[in-house]
């Protein structure tokens, strides 16, 4: 019966192409402004690292005396950490994994004498940074935790600076210049930018994007001069030449905690600690918190707002698309009243019209799917074009082109209940009265 049913669906949208033309393109106009904008909001608002984000925490304590809060409202702790309180807590060792982050803009030296020196986005570390991360190594890999303490002049670099460098050959082994200084590389990453950057997160550079070029020990960044490239003072005498004493704040800490007897641990830990802080007049509060990841993100409103609000209209207008594609069957279906009727009058029942009419609705709501898809596919190329910082990653996935007709079939058949009621209700002798 499918068959029959597709068959006269077919042949009705035939005879009234005007009609059919304008409800495909009602519908898909809808549908590729509804999927752009939820295409962009998914890239912004998932997940960086789903299988690892349940396990991730972000610290936070409160050097910031009570004259001079960090906010206006006086509740809202700082981003980042001293250098004093992040090694404190990563010597303490209470976690699975723990690492500092901090992020510097470095110029990089080629090797050849041809080469121009170019400036890359660069992260000073801990070792449990790559295997806390789950950053996948081409060749190579991190340096431990004795070439921390040591200082270790060694560097990891990323896919596309290893391209630039190398022409992606294993350059293990090899040196990078930055910023005057020789590192030796032990590793070269695979392709890895976790989106959102959650772990650049007001450090000074983008939330998004390729990813960073160079990674260096954090000490031995330091002991070379390479300063972070944000720094906030909480007190007098902070400088960048002595950032180690400094009251400022400009590294982030990120923790592993296995389980949830762990997180509670944890934060029994961080409250303690700024508690023995205040006793030493370090601190004048012991406010403390421990966010999981997504938390973290979802707390620093990572998401542009503006980005929530086109949402929101693309669904309005996909819904004033589906209203006027309703208005427009209605009146296909009017227009074929008398066609209705000898139906009926010839023995099809109320379900058999019913079915007709949902059959021809889906028909419109695919045709609306696949011009709807070429209509977000135009939005994305129009988005990549901007100057924002996920530009260039705004691009359509296996599962948003599977979601397209997943609302397409869902707007159409939305659309077609009304008048495919309208047709059950029909009457058939008024209208072979009037044939």
């Amino acid at each position: 019966m499918f068959g029959y049913y597709l068959d006269l669906a077919l042949h009705s949208l035939k005879r009234n192409k005007v009609l059919t033309a304008l409800m495909v393109l009602a519908l898909a106009l809808g549908i590729g402004a509804t999927i752009t904008t939820l295409t962009v909001l998914r890239l912004l608002s998932g997940d960086p690292l789903p299988q690892k984000s349940a396990r991730l925490f972000y610290p936070q304590v409160d050097p910031y005396p009570e004259n001079r809060p960090f906010s206006r409202s006086g509740t809202k702790l700082p981003w980042l950490m001293s250098y004093v309180d992040a090694m404190n807590l990563l010597r303490a060792g209470k976690a699975q994994r723990q690492t500092a982050v901090a992020l510097a803009q470095v110029k990089v030296m080629p090797r050849t004498t041809e080469g121009k020196p170019f400036y890359a986005d660069g992260v000073m570390t801990t070792a449990d940074f790559f295997p806390m991360f789950d950053a996948p190594f081409q060749y190579g890999a991190g340096w431990s935790a004795a070439d921390d303490e040591r200082r270790a002049q060694v560097a990891v670099i990323s896919d596309f600076l290893n391209d630039k460098l190398y022409g992606g050959a294993n350059s293990v082994g090899r040196m990078i210049r930055v910023e005057d200084r020789d590192f030796r590389i032990i590793g070269v990453l695979k392709s890895w930018a976790p989106q959102p950057r959650f772990y650049a997160l007001h450090l000074g550079s983008r939330n998004y994007g390729k990813g960073e070029g160079v990674f260096m020990p954090f000490q031995a960044a330091r002991a070379d001069g390479i300063g972070p490239s944000m720094m906030m003072s909480y007190g007098s005498g902070s400088s960048m030449e002595h950032l180690e004493t400094s009251p400022a704040i400009w590294l982030g800490v990120w923790l592993e905690l296995p389980d949830a007897s762990a997180v509670s641990a944890y934060r029994r830990f961080l409250a303690a600690y700024a508690r023995q802080q205040v006793a030493l007049g370090r601190f004048q509060k012991s406010r403390t918190a421990l966010s999981g990841l997504m938390a973290w993100l979802r707390g620093e409103h990572v998401v542009p707002d503006d980005a929530r609000l086109q949402a929101g209209l693309a669904f309005g207008f996909l819904l004033i698309c589906v209203v006027n594609t309703v208005g427009l069957l209605l009146a296909k279906c009017l227009r074929r009243s008398r066609e209705i009727g000898v139906r009926r009058a010839l023995g099809a029942g109320r379900g058999a019209i019913f079915a007709q009419f949902m059959v021809e609705a889906a028909i419109v709501g695919v045709a609306g799917g696949v011009l709807g898809l070429v209509f977000a596919e135009l939005g994305l190329w129009g988005i990549r074009h901007q100057p924002a910082q996920y530009a260039s990653l705004a691009h359509l996935d296996l599962a948003m082109f599977l979601f397209t007709f997943v609302v397409a079939l869902a707007a159409s058949l939305v659309a077609g209940l009304l008048p495919a009621w309208r047709a059950c209700a029909v009457a058939p002798a008024p209208q072979l009265k009037a044939v």
